[in-house]
């Protein structure tokens, strides 16, 4: 019987992949890969690899994710080495949870290899911190994706909301936090392609966006909070919303 791994991809650029990530892609006999997982780091497998497209995008799944299992599991009994290629980290949104489960649950020996998520690569990439000292001290990921109930009155309070698959749900998701008691003034952003050469940032406020919503193409990450205004001030102004810096001298 043969080793999974649950491979996290990271946010899109080819650098920002582990390096036992791309030590294993390199060794892999088979990987099964997502939507999101850019073509240049399928591209660092070696000539005989055997791969298998997989992935989900809302409304148009390749496979549902029971057979996407079963495909493991049966090329776990063939295969020494499989590598499930996940965009950004595996147990973040990513149902690698399921797939971990479904394997050891049936003998089959499974490792986590950590990725980066686009929920933290996303803000840092855009120059938006989602915690800094005096704006926010606080933040959570929430999936947007529109077959999940969410009670956004429970996150109203939190400092900076990072929201993932939340495009098509946009004004709803703002329309949600208003009636929970978010700041209408208060502002987004939205990073679309973080982190490759096509990343593109929008800023909004959710006052605007649940009335009259800008064009926002996916794959993007939605950012609410006051740390978005960091990510369009210059270093000075910057510096000046926090405390000043300590300095050790050595």
């Amino acid at each position: 019987m043969g080793k999974v791994y649950l491979v996290g991809g990271g946010p899109g650029d080819p650098e920002l992949l582990t390096l036992k990530a791309y030590k294993l892609l390199q060794t892999a006999d088979v990987i099964l890969y997502d939507a999101l997982v850019n073509a240049d780091i399928l591209n660092l497998s070696k000539p005989d690899c055997l791969k298998i497209y997989v992935g989900k995008r809302e409304g148009r799944h390749a496979l549902p994710q029971e057979e996407i299992n079963h495909l493991l599991y049966k090329f776990a009994s063939v295969y020494d080495k499989i590598v499930r290629l996940k965009g950004g980290d595996p147990f973040v949104f990513g149902r690698g949870g399921e797939e971990l489960a479904f394997l050891t649950e049936r003998g089959v020996e499974v490792e986590v290899v950590p990725g980066i998520s686009s929920a933290l690569a996303a803000p840092a990439s855009a120059f938006i911190p989602i915690t800094h000292r005096e704006v926010a001290s606080s933040f959570v990921v929430i999936t947007g994706h529109s077959n999940r109930q969410i009670n956004w009155a429970d996150f109203a309070r939190v400092d900076t909301i990072v929201v993932l698959m939340g495009v098509r749900n946009r004004q709803k998701i703002a329309q949600e936090l208003i009636g929970a008691g978010r700041d209408p003034s208060e502002p987004v952003a939205f990073i679309e392609r973080a982190t490759t050469p096509e990343q593109r940032e929008v800023f909004t406020t959710l006052r605007e966006l649940s009335q009259n919503p800008p064009d926002v193409n996916t794959p993007a990450v939605m950012v609410i909070g006051n740390v978005v205004k960091l990510g369009k001030l210059p270093l000075s102004q910057l510096l000046n919303l926090s405390a000043k810096p300590e300095i050790a001298y050595i």
